[in-house]
């Protein structure tokens, strides 16, 4: 039998992860799809393209130049663009999206979170609870910040593009962090507010609970709304999934 075909549009935890089990499994050949935005990422198993499509219409002819058999759509849940342009281009080809998510944090005793819509409103809303935020959002959002009169502590895997905020330290480093390596880091920098996106999962979670162990405010981006399409929130799901639409209805 002939494996079919998967392009898994990665970046994530969670895309590494199905690479892997999809590498394993007889019935697929995987290809992990990376944006290009990190100098060094962590290659996933299997085959591997990093850099953009060009938009709908480039993954449109990528998805028919490499009879693609179904796409997995494993990005971080606030890649818009690309999950948008996921769900377009395989609308186009007929060939079908699953979408893998992990759950968003849920809010639990001790915790100081105040939800916001998006960057823009984090930005209004930091200084009335603080006067010195760690802005661990990611680079595509630093740029709502730059207009803070406040000092801020930043963090990233590369040194994010301007504009930031003109008070501002950079710590460049790849997580997961540890509980008490977040603690270290709120106390030595007398961080008062944290801010954060909606991302879940336990790799980034260790910020939020040093934020609660210390007693600081959180303020979370909410999470783009979730696309029109089959969706999972495991590794697991999505192999049963793309087994069951691909390999068992043969």
């Amino acid at each position: 039998m002939t494996p079919r075909h998967v392009l898994v549009l990665g970046g994530t935890a969670e895309a590494r992860r199905l690479a892997a089990a999809l590498h394993r499994h007889p019935a697929f050949a995987v290809t992990s799809s990376l944006a290009g935005r990190v100098a060094r990422p962590r290659l996933p198993s299997g085959e591997v393209r990093i850099g953009g499509f060009g938009g709908v219409e480039g993954l449109t002819t990528w998805l028919s130049g490499h009879r693609t058999d179904a796409v997995v759509d494993a990005t971080h849940p606030f890649a818009a663009r690309m999950t948008a342009n996921a769900v377009a281009a395989t609308a186009a080809t007929g060939v079908p999206l699953l979408v893998l998510r992990r759950p968003g944090w849920t809010e639990g005793p001790g915790d100081r979170w105040h939800r916001v819509p998006d960057a823009a409103r984090a930005a209004e809303l930091v200084p009335r609870l603080g006067t010195r935020p760690f802005l661990s959002t990611g680079s595509g959002d630093l740029a709502a910040f730059a207009g803070l009169d406040l000092w801020c502590l930043l963090r990233a895997v590369d040194p994010p593009p301007p504009p930031l905020p003109a008070r501002h330290h950079l710590v460049l480093a790849r997580g997961p962090f540890t509980a008490d390596a977040e603690r270290a880091l709120l106390r030595e920098h007398r961080i008062d507010v944290v801010v954060a996106r909606d991302s879940g999962g336990e790799l980034t979670a260790a910020k939020l609970v040093a934020a609660r162990e210390l007693g600081l405010p959180v303020v979370l981006l909410a999470r783009p709304p979730a696309p029109d399409a089959p969706a999972v929130t495991s590794v697991e799901e999505a192999v049963a999934w793309l087994s069951a639409a691909l390999v068992e209805a043969r």
